[in-house]
């Protein structure tokens, strides 16, 4: 009755679902295997002291920007030059700018420094002068993607729409860090902008979003066995009216 397996056509269906199930098994391995990076990581994280709270570190030690180094706290010398409005920014609720303050570093590079932030309408602190030793949590360069970032074009002359290097290496001749800190103590004047942790990391919707995929790539494996196994019961149920049909007519 189960003949029928060995034609063309069915060995076309059985080669995809040999293939079809352990592809599916795979993708939701490798899911379930990103999920569970994410929780160690996390579980890491929490055995870990705060960034803030390690050693203070010259700024090249820690770069580049990733995971580990991210919120750390960074020490660099330097003079302030020009100084940028980073609208749109809220802290604890309220909307108002970051100061964002270019240091030019001994070693000839150019930092991006947050100096703090201020509320919508207010005037900006001008920079301390002379030369200056920053400390203050490293921060990657921010894409267009971040949460929160304002992107919108056309931003008055002395604003820009997110810090990165990306948007200052056509306003400042020199090289810019792919990266930028903002002040443990904020100057005068200005609220100190808490590090933003990195992403990409922790117990996000991200995470949780590869649990989901996890579940659903082994949902797909059991409904691809499923329908299997119902067009194998429909082919032998039709096969058999067949051969009752056959007999039928014969007697």
């Amino acid at each position: 009755m189960y003949r029928f397996l060995l034609t063309p056509r069915w060995w076309g269906i059985n080669v995809f679902v040999l293939l079809a199930i352990p592809f599916c098994i795979f993708m939701g391995s490798w899911q379930l295997g990103r999920f569970e990076d994410r929780v160690d990581s996390h579980r890491a994280a929490e055995r870990k002291p705060e960034p803030q709270q390690q050693k203070a570190v010259p700024l090249d030690e820690l770069l580049p920007v990733d995971k580990e180094t991210s919120g750390r706290t960074a020490t660099a010398t330097g003079r302030y030059g020009e100084q940028f409005l980073v609208p749109e920014r809220e802290l604890d609720g309220k909307r108002g700018s970051y100061i964002l303050t270019l240091l030019k570093t001994d070693g000839g590079r150019t930092l991006p420094v947050v100096r703090g932030w201020l509320p919508q309408g207010a005037p900006a602190p001008a920079a301390p002068a002379g030369e200056v030793t920053v400390t203050g949590a490293l921060q990657a360069s921010e894409s267009s993607g971040t949460d929160g970032v304002h992107t919108a074009g056309g931003l008055p002359s002395g604003q820009l729409g997110m810090i990165s290097a990306a948007s200052l290496v056509n306003l400042v001749p020199d090289d810019v860090y792919d990266a930028w800190v903002t002040l443990t103590t904020a100057d005068d004047g200005l609220t100190a902008v808490p590090a933003a942790a990195p992403q990409n990391s922790g117990l996000d919707l991200k995470a949780f979003q590869n649990l989901g995929y996890t579940g659903e790539w082994f949902v797909f494996a059991g409904f691809v066995l499923f329908m299997w196994f119902r067009l194998v019961r429909r082919e032998a149920e039709a096969e058999r009216d067949r051969a009752l049909g056959l007999d039928a007519e014969a007697a």
